[in-house]
């Protein structure tokens, strides 16, 4: 690390690019921390909702363009954009401690045994409910609830009247946004993107079968305005009190749990995410991750950043300026080792079971030839993957019917396919 400290010397802004969610902004605010220690290297921060993040960051890596030094990713992109050479190589010191990384974690961020990521949190999914909704109305959530059961639990919690709504859903358009969650809907319901030879099956009875769940659950017991729900509205929704359940990312119970952040923090319980009628299927795993884009004019500086942003202290410095409620989940061993880490976050070892047996390559009901639950691990999904949300998000909106939008995507990922030489 000694050519880190020279390079400290010289003075250097890093451009971060990074998305808008509660642990990224306590990075943030902690990150004089880091200033203070390295006085040479100044953070400038360009904070940005999912779905334009995604954008922004992909274009500038795509064109080469070098607006950032360290761009928040997810495990989808890592692989991929690694391959093209887009991403610099990370050689974190020894006292890092790579192995404390989860293993389904670190496996998503090297490529040929190398390096391209670092993992700042990862998630798996679960069901958050409000255990106080459950016993007034005498109902008792299975430990492995599917469903059919959600929707009935849904129904029988619902109350308008005082804007408590059954069961809250992404309905926000984006591939990492609904489509994350409908394609793991769709996985379970024993439906997939493709099958071999490419062949896409969306047009298919179960997805039909899952959309109609998905798009009469929110009708009958979502908020108003579902299409414009995305995790963090959501998690607004549901820490003011405004959600019976909620299906989405493990990393939201550091949120739900946190009396800070969340009105409901007694009253939050949790279950593994619901089954469909195929009732196995890839799982959700999903990380969060800084990167330096191979064009970064500061690549030892911003390293140095990633690698405090990641490490064993920097959780230890959230957990004393936070809680230890609050710190980034899904990524180091050593968290969920720690006692006060257990104390303070009761689902702390349900989310670790869930991450270190999360499959996303999993089997879904027919072979297929990609990997991934909540994405097609292919560069073409992020395109394929928003053109399908919004056609999902107008069948919630009611401007089509779920028969007409199936149609329709499938006749769009068809020619994309196409035109990518994917098939014939």
């Amino acid at each position: 690390m000694g050519t880190c400290l020279a390079a400290a010397h010289a003075e250097s802004e890093l451009t971060i690019a990074t998305v808008n969610n509660g642990d990224m902004i306590i990075m943030r605010q902690l990150s004089s921390e880091f200033e203070k220690n390295h006085p040479g290297i100044h953070l400038k921060w360009v904070t940005l909702e999912e779905n334009v993040l995604r954008q922004r960051v992909t274009t500038d890596i795509a064109t080469g363009a070098g607006q950032f030094d360290i761009m928040t990713i997810g495990n989808y992109e890592v692989p991929i954009w690694a391959k093209q050479k887009w991403l610099a190589e990370l050689h974190p010191a020894a006292d890092y401690d790579m192995q404390d990384i989860l293993p389904a974690v670190r496996q998503g961020l090297s490529v040929n045994g190398q390096t391209y990521a670092l993992p700042f949190y990862a998630e798996s999914v679960m069901t958050y409910y409000r255990t106080d909704l459950f016993k007034k109305a005498g109902l008792t959530m299975p430990e492995s609830p599917t469903y059919d059961e959600i929707r009935g639990f849904a129904d029988k919690i619902t109350d308008k009247s005082n804007q408590v709504y059954g069961i809250c859903l992404r309905g926000k358009p984006g591939w990492g946004e609904n489509m994350a969650y409908v394609t793991s809907l769709v996985n379970t319901f024993g439906g997939q993107w493709f099958g071999m030879g490419w062949k896409p099956l969306i047009d298919s009875p179960a997805w039909k079968a899952a959309v109609n769940w998905y798009v009469s659950a929110l009708r009958e017991d979502g908020p108003p305005g579902a299409t414009s729900n995305g995790f963090n509205e959501n998690l607004a929704l549901f820490a003011s009190g405004h959600c019976g359940m909620w299906i989405d990312s493990t990393v939201a119970g550091g949120l739900l749990f946190d009396p800070k952040q969340s009105q409901v923090a007694d009253k939050v319980g949790f279950a593994p995410s619901p089954k469909g009628a195929y009732g196995k299927g890839p799982t959700w795993l999903w990380s969060w991750n800084l990167a330096i884009p191979a064009s970064s004019k500061h690549p030892e500086d911003a390293q140095t950043f990633i690698t405090w942003a990641t490490s064993k202290e920097y959780v230890k410095l959230v957990a004393e300026r936070k809680g230890w409620v609050a710190v980034p989940a899904g990524t180091r061993a050593s968290t969920y080792k720690t006692p006060e880490y257990q104390k303070a976050a009761p689902f702390a070892s349900f989310v670790q079971h869930a991450i270190e047996t999360a499959d996303p390559n999993g089997q879904t009901a027919q072979p297929r030839p990609y990997g991934g639950a909540q994405f097609v691990g292919i560069p073409q999904f992020q395109a394929l993957g928003t053109q399908v949300g919004q056609t999902i998000a107008a069948t919630l909106s009611g401007q089509v019917t779920i028969d007409q939008a199936l149609a329709s995507a499938q006749s769009s990922v068809t020619r994309t396919m196409r035109q990518s030489g994917y098939s014939h």
